[in-house]
């Protein structure tokens, strides 16, 4: 048993196996039980290949796991993250969730390219024994450079290397902002911008709500109490649900980050899971 309890009663924003995480759903929902969580979120990257495992893991452990996605989207140049919750298992979303894991895998080969340009001679397999699910993405690029030698840590490996910016900085295909709020509602699920504080596009959170944003991620772990102020009045005016998670990956990903040091009310699942119904009407 974890010797530490959760600040809030849901974290609404955790990534598994499934994705970049470093622990199983299983695992993931049993860390989040032992630390008193009522509820938490599974919102992988591209991918719903955690749900089954989280949910059963659920049950056994008493406590609701929230089905999600995290899409990585493009509003103009800039990347924009948008969290699904609640979606419905629909033949659209999957055949969008494979291209999207295509995208990533052509990706990958490209960054490993630039990376033999500087030498450094790295083979799909490494990266592929570190990814235990279908998303593969540049944190399991950097933990192979970090079982090389090659840097110190992660972090180490997006300076140096894989950030936008450095070296071996590659582009991946997104869909845009819209398609990715289309995506979600038209399976039935809200939407949900993540961590707006890292974007910094306050103007640009109106026209996503005219698009089908349901809510703003107001409490996350890069957000500081002066976000989380602004986020809250921001959520109010355009009536929306203020969602929160610590975006969870394990310490080796991201280092500092702990499970439910960040989150929200269990009354905000619910206030998603009534949405979400509404959605389906």
């Amino acid at each position: 048993m974890s010797s530490r309890n959760a600040l809030y009663e849901v974290d609404l924003h955790c990534h598994t196996t499934a994705s970049d995480g470093l622990l199983t759903p299983r695992e993931l929902v049993r860390m989040a039980a032992e630390i008193g969580l009522k509820g938490i979120g599974i919102t992988d990257h591209d991918t719903i290949q955690g749900w089954r495992e989280a949910e059963e893991a659920g049950v056994q452990y008493k406590i609701e796991v929230l089905q999600g996605v995290e899409l990585n989207t493009d509003w103009k140049g800039q990347e924009v993250h948008i969290l699904g919750y609640a979606l419905d298992n629909t033949p659209k979303l999957n055949k969008q969730l494979k291209s999207l894991r295509e995208a990533r895998e052509l990706r990958m080969q490209d960054i490993l390219k630039c990376l033999a340009t500087l030498h450094i001679e790295l083979h799909d397999e490494e990266v592929r024994k570190l990814s235990q699910g279908d998303s593969i993405g540049r944190p399991h690029i950097a933990q192979a450079l970090v079982e090389r030698g090659i840097v110190r840590d992660t972090r180490d490996a997006f300076e140096r290397y894989l950030g936008r910016g450095a070296p071996a900085y590659v582009p991946r295909y997104k869909i845009s902002t819209e398609e990715g709020i289309q995506l979600v509602r038209e399976a039935q699920g809200v939407a949900v911008l993540a961590h707006p504080g890292m974007q910094g596009l306050d103007n640009e959170i109106a026209v996503w709500a005219k698009m089908g944003l349901q809510g703003l991620e107001v409490r996350h772990s890069e957000h500081s109490e002066e976000d989380v102020r602004r986020y809250m009045a921001i959520a109010q005016q355009y009536e929306l649900i203020m969602t929160g998670g610590s975006d969870f990956h394990g310490e080796k990903r991201k280092p500092g980050v702990e499970l439910g040091e960040w989150g929200v009310p269990l009354t905000v699942l619910r206030q998603i899971q009534r949405l979400s119904i509404l959605n389906k009407k």
